[in-house]
C-alpha cells in the first residue's frame, strides 16, 4: 500500500512539473528572443509561487506559528487559484494562436515593385552639341550615419506574446474577481422546502443555514462580523452551523470567532462538527462555541414546537472515535413529527434516508469553490448544491459562507440560504 501512494505522489508530482514548465515556456521562453532576464524572472515566480504555496499549506497543517501562517497564506493561496486560471488560459490560447498566425499573415504587406534602374532612364541632355559646358558641381556635404535598423519581430513572436499578455491578464481578472466576491461576504439565498409531517403552525417557519465559514489566516474576525450581520439580518427563526467553521486553534482563530456570540434567533443558534474541526481541535471548539452561546449537537436531538432538530458529528471524528452515531441522535423519537438534521458533509444522507429523516441540511462541497472543480466535487458528493431529493428525504446543500485555500470562488458564489419550511397541510 506504501509502495501505491509513493507511486502516486510521483505521479503527481511528475504532472505538477510538467505543467509548470509548460507555464513558463508559453509566458517567458516562447515571448523572449533568447536567455536573459525575463526567462530567470519567471523561473522564480513560478517556482517562487509554489514554495510559499506548499509552505501555507503545510504551516496551517502543522500548526505553525499563527504570525507564519499569516504572512504565507496570502502569496501562497492566491498562487494556488492563480496557477489553476493561468493553465486553462494558456490552454485556450492554444486554439488562439494559430488563428492568430493567419490573420497577420493575411494582413501582411506585399512586397513593392522594384524601381527602374539609372540604365533604363531616359538620356540627358547635358552633353547636347548645342549645350554649354556645365560648372563643376559643389562637393555634396558627407551624410550622417544612419541608426541601425530595429528587426521586426517574427509573426511567431508577436503571436506568442499577444496570447501570453491575454492569458495572464484573463488569469489575474478572473481570480480578482473572484477574490472580491468572498471577501465582500456571502449573499442570501431563500428556498422554499415543504415537509409532509410540518404541522400548519410552522408554516413559513425560517432555518438560516451557514456552513463552511472557514477562519483562519486570511478570514478573520472582520469577516465573521460580516456573516453574522448578514444572518441576523434575515431574522431567521432557527440559525444552523453546519460544520467547517475554523481552520486553526481555539488560541489563534478564538477573538476571530468572538462575533459569533452575536447571532440572535427565536429558537437559537445550533452547531455541528465539519471535517476541519477535527483538524483543528474539535473538542476545544465545540466547548468554544457553546461559551459563545452556540448549542452544539453531537448526535444529540432537541424537541423543538413543532418539529425535531437532529445532529450528527462528522464522519472525519472517526478517526477519534467521536464519528457520527444516527441511532444516538435519532432512535425512540416521535417518527409522526418532522425531523431536520444537521450533518455537514452530504454523503450521510444515506443513513439519513434510513432513519426516516425528513430533511438534511449539509455544506463542505463549496460548490466546486474554483471552477472547473466542480465537476470532481460533483463526482465525490451526490448533490453538489441546492436542494435534492433522496426517497423521502429531502437533502439541501449549501456552497458554504466563506473559502478553504484561496479565498477565491469562481463559478461557485457563496451563500447564506434561509430556509423557509412549508406545511404541505396549510
Amino acid at each position: 500500500m506504501v509502495i501505491v501512494y509513493v507511486l502516486l505522489a510521483l505521479a503527481v508530482l511528475a504532472v505538477l512539473v510538467a505543467a509548470n514548465w509548460y507555464l513558463w515556456r508559453r509566458l517567458f521562453r516562447d515571448t523572449t528572443t533568447g536567455p536573459g532576464r525575463a526567462r530567470r524572472t519567471g523561473v522564480v515566480v513560478i517556482a517562487g509561487g509554489w514554495i510559499l504555496a506548499v509552505g501555507a499549506l503545510v504551516a496551517e497543517r502543522a500548526g505553525a506559528p499563527f504570525l507564519l501562517q499569516r504572512v504565507l497564506a496570502w502569496p501562497g493561496f492566491l498562487w494556488l487559484a492563480l496557477s489553476v486560471y493561468l493553465l486553462l488560459a494558456v490552454l485556450a490560447g492554444e486554439v488562439v494562436r494559430p488563428l492568430l498566425r493567419r490573420v497577420l499573415e493575411r494582413r501582411a504587406p506585399q512586397p513593392a515593385a522594384p524601381a527602374p534602374s539609372p540604365a533604363s532612364a531616359a538620356p540627358s541632355l547635358a552633353l547636347a552639341p548645342s549645350a554649354e559646358p556645365a560648372p563643376p558641381a559643389e562637393p555634396a556635404p558627407p551624410a550622417e550615419p544612419a541608426a541601425p535598423a530595429q528587426p521586426a519581430p517574427s509573426r511567431r513572436l508577436l503571436v506568442s506574446r499577444v496570447v501570453a499578455g491575454a492569458a495572464a491578464a484573463a488569469a489575474v481578472g478572473t481570480v480578482g474577481y473572484g477574490t472580491y466576491g468572498v471577501l465582500r461576504g456571502p449573499r442570501v439565498k431563500r428556498v422554499t422546502v415543504p415537509l409532509a409531517k410540518l404541522p400548519r403552525a410552522a408554516h413559513g417557519y425560517r432555518i438560516a443555514v451557514v456552513s463552511d465559514i472557514h477562519l483562519g489566516p486570511i478570514l478573520g474576525r472582520g469577516f465573521a462580523q460580516t456573516v453574522v450581520d448578514t444572518v441576523n439580518s434575515t431574522r431567521p427563526d432557527l440559525i444552523a452551523v453546519v460544520g467547517d467553521l475554523v481552520d486553526g486553534s481555539v488560541k489563534d482563530l478564538g477573538p476571530a470567532a468572538a462575533p459569533l456570540a452575536q447571532l440572535e434567533a427565536r429558537h437559537g443558534s445550533w452547531f455541528v462538527t465539519g471535517n476541519h474541526e477535527y483538524f483543528s481541535g474539535a473538542e476545544q471548539w465545540v466547548a468554544e462555541v457553546r461559551r459563545l452561546g452556540l448549542r452544539p449537537l453531537e448526535n444529540a436531538r432537541a424537541e423543538l414546537p413543532w418539529f425535531d432538530l437532529a445532529g450528527v458529528n462528522d464522519v472525519t471524528g472517526e478517526r477519534e472515535g467521536q464519528g457520527p452515531d444516527y441511532a444516538k441522535a435519532l432512535d425512540d423519537r416521535d417518527t409522526a413529527r418532522a425531523c431536520v438534521l444537521l450533518a455537514h458533509q452530504p454523503v450521510q444522507i444515506h443513513e439519513a434516508v434510513r432513519h426516516g429523516v425528513d430533511l438534511q441540511l449539509s455544506g463542505h462541497t463549496h460548490g466546486g469553490q474554483l471552477w472547473p472543480g466542480n465537476f470532481i466535487a460533483a463526482a465525490a458528493n451526490p448533490t453538489l448544491a441546492g436542494l435534492d431529493r433522496y426517497g423521502d428525504t429531502q437533502l439541501y446543500v449549501s456552497r458554504g459562507a466563506g473559502a478553504w485555500g484561496p479565498p477565491t470562488r469562481v463559478g461557485a458564489p457563496s451563500d447564506i440560504t434561509v430556509i423557509e419550511l412549508a406545511s404541505t397541510r396549510a
